[in-house]
């Protein structure tokens, strides 16, 4: 019988020094702290063999409340600060949680030069389309024509695809998943972290309070409903109109490869230059 989530948190969170928490209620930030415990749970990982490091925003509070090794990054600099953690002990399971902000802003070149190097991580990439705890403004990811504090008339830029940037760069294993979409998001950042090389999980979640309310797209709940009916999986999506899928991201495993992992190939580099 596998423990509930009741046990799960005595075991993994640091709840007796670290809460309550700093999110906004209905925040979709704990659905995903929730599904990254369980597949932890789930691949019977020891707390000391996970580092998880986080950059800045509302995400990097994530670190804050797990009781694994952990550090808090500056911002846009998680992938980093990772790869070092990675080099130095390359038995650890090193997993990075960031924001679309931190990840493909001021982290933009280091997440793609970390999927081009494939080196054996794990990127959670929360996707809220806003920079939340910042105050609101526009991100690489907000929707052209929506609102934010620095596009008041509406944003003008087209926004990335994360996941299909990802796959682009070279990435092995790929997936997006929603909040609403809990338990797909506990098999994809299982499989994620399972999978030798550089592996990036999106995830789309709800920013209520900087992105709903200036786009007037409700409450969390309402919120959550637009990702369900947004939402259009991989092995639906060829069966959708393309005048249907403009406004519709695809979920669930965009790339799943199999490609040599830098540390097998670093350490070759190192045998040859001893002989020599």
């Amino acid at each position: 019988m596998s423990p509930g989530m009741t046990e799960l948190r005595h075991k993994y969170l640091r709840h007796h020094k670290k809460f309550p928490h700093v999110w906004c209620p209905g925040c979709g930030n704990g659905i995903i702290l929730g599904s990254f415990i369980r597949a932890v749970e789930r691949l019977k990982l020891g707390k000391n063999d996970v580092v998880f490091a986080s950059g800045i925003g509302c995400s990097g509070r994530m670190t804050t409340y797990v009781d694994f090794n952990t550090i808090h990054t500056t911002h846009g600099r998680a992938l980093t600060f990772a790869t070092g953690i990675k080099l130095a002990n390359p038995s650890l399971n090193v997993i990075v949680v960031m924001g679309d902000g931190d990840a493909t802003a001021i982290g933009g070149n280091h997440f793609i030069h970390a999927a081009r190097r494939n080196l054996d991580l794990t990127a959670i990439i929360i996707n809220n389309q806003i920079y939340g705890m910042t105050g609101g403004q526009a991100s690489p990811t907000t929707p052209y024509g929506a609102n934010s504090t620095t596009s008041a008339f509406t944003n003008i830029e087209h926004a990335f695809s994360i996941a299909e940037l990802a796959v682009a760069a070279g990435a092995c294993f790929v997936a997006r998943g929603t909040v609403y979409h809990a338990a797909m998001l506990d098999r994809l950042i299982e499989k994620g972290i399972r999978k030798n090389g550089f592996s990036v999980v999106e995830v789309m979640s709800n920013c209520h309070v900087q992105f709903g309310r200036r786009n007037k797209m409700g409450d969390p709940v309402t919120m959550l409903k637009w990702l369900k009916n947004h939402a259009v999986s991989k092995e639906n999506a060829p069966k959708v109109p393309p005048d249907s899928l403009h406004d519709k991201f695809t979920i669930g495993i965009l790339a799943d490869l199999d490609k040599p992992d830098y540390i097998a190939e670093y350490q070759k580099i190192r045998q040859k230059a001893k002989r020599k």
